[in-house]
């Protein structure tokens, strides 16, 4: 159908989208003509380098890194607030820790509450360990360890205790404990330790895992401490654990207690990093 004047509406859309057409071609074409520099010759493609020397002059303050690495998590608990990191050190670097460390072991010992003893408290940690700060460590892989927990953690490294390296041999355990020390049980402290980093420097074939009973159900009542229930983290080298032992309020996460299963076939290395919410003496 015709409308007046002998227009016919089913040539507008043709003709519309023929003029859209020229006009794109046209601007494509101009685009292509202004690409070109003097000599004729197109520029070249925008190379990555120039969005590296970018980023690099980003300003990150006078105490804070030059670039960010990237180091991959997992959440594994909101009760309590646990963070597993995948190949967080390499095998290399986790044997290295666990020769400088052979040569120091001691059993291992507890902090004491009011009125215990060494001998009231035997068998509640049976394994061995030795104490190393990064600052002893001539090949400096701990100091380089310290530093990414500390990319990790979001904790200036200067909060965290010397790392405490452990060996557990089959049969060895640690009975469910708490980091966090209570100034009822214990007296009054100067800092309190708020999280704990756990880097796990051997596979253990078997048993050997982090517990942790409370996860979503505490009920002290029915809790045995020596019992391996719970969340369970396997021990795999070069991975690591993060905890909170504290709420952001600083009130005690009471699921936080944690302990590690016996193991029953292989060995166990870990290092232990305590965290503290004050900066710590050199």
């Amino acid at each position: 159908m015709k409308g007046k004047g002998g227009w016919s509406p089913k040539l507008e859309l043709p003709l519309l989208f023929l003029s859209w057409s020229l006009f794109f071609l046209a601007g494509l074409f101009g685009s292509m003509l202004f690409s070109q520099d003097v000599n004729g010759v197109r520029s070249p493609p925008r190379l990555l380098e120039s969005v590296e020397e970018e980023y690099s002059s980003m300003p990150h303050g006078e105490t804070g890194e030059s670039s960010v690495d990237l180091i991959p998590f997992q959440v594994l608990s909101w009760k309590p607030r646990a963070r597993y990191f995948p190949h967080f050190a390499t095998a290399e670097q986790c044997q290295s820790i666990i020769e400088m460390a052979k040569s120091g072991l001691s059993p291992s010992t507890l902090v004491l509450r009011k009125g215990e003893t060494e001998e009231s408290t035997k068998g509640i940690r049976t394994s061995s360990g030795t104490f190393i700060s990064a600052s002893e460590d001539k090949t400096g892989i701990l100091d380089f360890i310290e530093r990414k927990i500390a990319k990790a953690t979001m904790i200036p490294r200067n909060h965290g205790e010397v790392f405490n390296i452990l060996r557990y041999e089959i049969g060895q355990r640690y009975n469910s404990h708490y980091d966090a020390i209570s100034p009822a049980e214990y007296g009054l402290q100067t800092s309190q330790r708020i999280a704990s980093f756990l880097l796990y420097l051997s596979d253990v074939e078997e048993g050997g895992e982090t517990m942790f009973p409370f996860e979503h159900d505490l009920n002290i009542n029915t809790f045995n401490s020596r019992k391996c229930i719970g969340l369970k983290v396997k021990p795999r080298r070069g991975d690591g654990l993060l905890f909170y032992s504290v709420f952001p309020n600083g009130t005690i996460d009471w699921t936080s207690m944690h302990g590690s299963c016996p193991v029953i076939e292989g060995e166990k290395w870990v290092a232990t990093k305590w965290i503290r919410d004050e900066q710590q003496e050199d």
